[in-house]
């Protein structure tokens, strides 16, 4: 019989858990509160409608479920079958009527939830691979999908705010895009930057050292959204210059 509970016994997986299931409900209350015909403007991600920031949401939790189905059978099930499968995807499932659009969100999130329910506590390490080629424990599709459901919950553009986002989440949020960056630093020619958040005794920076970098100042929740590429808004440097644009993130 599957399990009623998660099965989880590492304490730092089951609060990841939680927050990804908090942001889940975040974007569900952002999303029911748009009405149909609101579904047809455009996003805060250019390019983007609202429909293609649903149908990606959506399509992403099935996507993920792929990767929780591997770890948990050891047969190899890819998030998609194609490099071309996701855009694809995406721009079929921005056509669907507004009903079928929103229960698409709906029922592959509660299906990936069952999924990382059911999940026995050893198959968490197992490893699966993810659309960009890494290897990862099946543990880091918590991650993967937390990201996902806070942040495109903003870019449906109809009140979200990285200010509503929980402490934790922006501070793992700021560990991630500051590790991206420095791991490009060399290859891709990346400037440094550290933020110094007006709000946290914590710091986080990319690059090797603070000395020549650009300084950012701010809350921590608005750094992260500056550093997710997504504006400048309560964010300065500490020189007064102006802020610049925020490298490529994923």
């Amino acid at each position: 019989m599957p399990a009623r509970t998660d099965q989880v016994t590492d304490p730092a997986l089951a609060a990841r858990l939680l927050t990804a299931r908090r942001g889940q409900a975040y974007w569900s209350r952002q999303l029911s509160r748009l009405s149909d015909d609101d579904l047809d403007a455009p996003s805060m991600l250019p390019g983007w409608t609202r429909r293609h920031v649903i149908a990606h949401v959506g399509l992403n939790a099935r996507a993920i479920t792929h990767l929780t189905a591997w770890a948990a059978t050891g047969v190899e099930h890819p998030m998609y079958d194609s490099p071309t499968q996701r855009g694809d995807d995406i721009a079929l499932a921005s056509t669907l009527p507004p009903q079928a659009l929103r229960n698409l969100s709906d029922h592959a999130a509660i299906h990936l939830s069952v999924e990382w329910r059911d999940l026995s506590a050893a198959a968490w390490t197992n490893e699966v691979r993810t659309a960009q080629g890494r290897t990862v424990p099946v543990s880091e599709t918590v991650w993967m999908r937390s990201r996902e459901v806070w942040i495109h919950a903003v870019d449906l553009g109809n009140g979200g705010s990285f200010l509503d986002f929980p402490p934790e989440f922006v501070d793992d949020l700021l560990v991630d895009i500051t590790g991206a960056w420095s791991r490009r630093r060399h290859t891709e020619g990346l400037p440094d930057f550290a933020f110094q958040p007006t709000d946290r005794a914590a710091s986080w920076r990319s690059g090797d050292s603070s000395s020549g970098a650009t300084v950012l100042v701010g809350p921590a929740a608005r750094l992260a959204q500056w550093a997710s590429g997504r504006g400048t808004v309560g964010v300065h440097t500490a020189d007064g210059t102006p802020v610049p644009p925020a490298p490529r993130w994923l």
